[in-house]
């Protein structure tokens, strides 16, 4: 992928399970969400592996092993092993080996994902700011994680000891809704020392560096819903981008993207993996995808046609993206959007 900036979704006359060797697939709000598989996820999952396409599952979420997500995805019907599984635990457990001597001490703000990364990178997990930690390691802990874990990170990072988080993504998808995440922990703990830590985490290259180490992926598709780390985390590295519309991202946040968070491909689903993707096209003032065509007027977006709704939601990032450029779109698109049923 180009890191010029992207006016349109591209199109492809391929299936995308055929066009990339790898699905780098992020998992809450793509594959599944409190728990439970999203719809046409398993279905369509099979349908690309059966078709030669690698499965890869990448995730900010430090809390559980590889193990456990593989087993959790392979009860869903979405056969796993723990090699698939790349998780934020690992990377920021690599990029701690790189700076401190084999066998140090690690303070562990977290749960178990993080300690069994720790130890395959030959650290020692430690509880307390009094054992000597040679660093600090902070990743999301569930919702039962005590308060006083904040406090003894706090404690080890006012010594002087590095400081380093697994992701900052501030929220979370449950299965009641959108919970705080990892990113609003840290921020208790900057807020208690006015320090800054080493971030490992999607949308940065340590994550992205894990994954293409651990999969071997040649041409390599990151499957996301966030705008913010999957499509950013593929704009980093220079990889193209597919974003489903079942987690966290609306139409109003995708018309307003700036390049760094504008995906390559956009569909609703992971059926998106089976099929080709239609071109946007370039026709007078304005673009065409399917039957619908979408301009930027002075003040808003304005879509005319009809068809399928995600050709008009492609159309009218076009029209979005172009009219802002290297910015954001601040146009108003609510009525386009509201045709749309988006």
């Amino acid at each position: 992928m180009s890191r010029s900036v992207r006016t349109r979704p591209e199109g492809s006359g391929q299936a995308l399970s055929e066009a990339y060797d790898t699905a780098l697939l992020d998992l809450d709000g793509v594959v599944y969400a409190g728990g439970n598989a999203i719809e046409h996820a398993v279905d369509s999952l099979a349908s690309a592996r059966a078709g030669g396409m690698r499965l890869a599952y990448v995730t900010n979420n430090a809390l559980r092993t590889p193990d456990a997500v593989a087993d959790h995805l392979s009860e869903l019907g979405i056969p796993t092993g723990a090699q698939d599984v790349i998780t934020s635990a690992q990377a920021v457990a690599r990029l701690i080996s790189e700076q401190v001597p084999a066998g140090s001490r690690v303070l562990v703000i977290g749960g178990e994902g993080l300690r069994v990364a720790l130890r395959e990178r030959g650290l020692v997990p430690v509880e307390s700011a009094d054992d000597d930690p040679a660093a600090v390691v902070q990743g999301f802990g569930g919702p039962d994680l005590p308060w006083g874990r904040f406090a003894e990170a706090s404690y080890a990072v006012a010594r002087g000891v590095p400081w380093f988080a697994s992701n900052t993504d501030l929220t979370i998808p449950s299965g009641r809704g959108i919970a705080p995440g990892n990113g609003a922990a840290v921020e208790v703990v900057r807020i208690a020392t006015g320090a800054e830590p080493q971030v490992a985490g999607k949308p940065l290259p340590p994550m992205h560096r894990e994954t293409i180490l651990r999969t071997g992926a040649e041409r390599p598709l990151v499957v996301g819903d966030r705008l913010d780390t999957d499509i950013e985390g593929a704009f980093n590295g220079e990889v193209d981008s597919l974003l489903v519309l079942t987690g966290v991202t609306d139409g109003p946040q995708l018309l307003a993207a700036p390049p760094q968070h504008r995906p390559t491909f956009v569909d609703a689903d992971l059926r998106g993996l089976l099929a080709g993707q239609p071109e946007v096209a370039a026709e007078g003032n304005g673009f065409r995808c399917g039957g619908w065509t979408a301009t930027a007027g002075a003040e808003r977006l304005e879509l005319s046609g009809e068809g399928e709704a995600l050709d008009g939601l492609r159309a009218l990032c076009a029209a979005a993206w172009t009219a802002a450029g290297d910015g954001a779109c601040e146009l108003d698109g609510g009525k386009a959007l509201a045709r749309l049923g988006l």
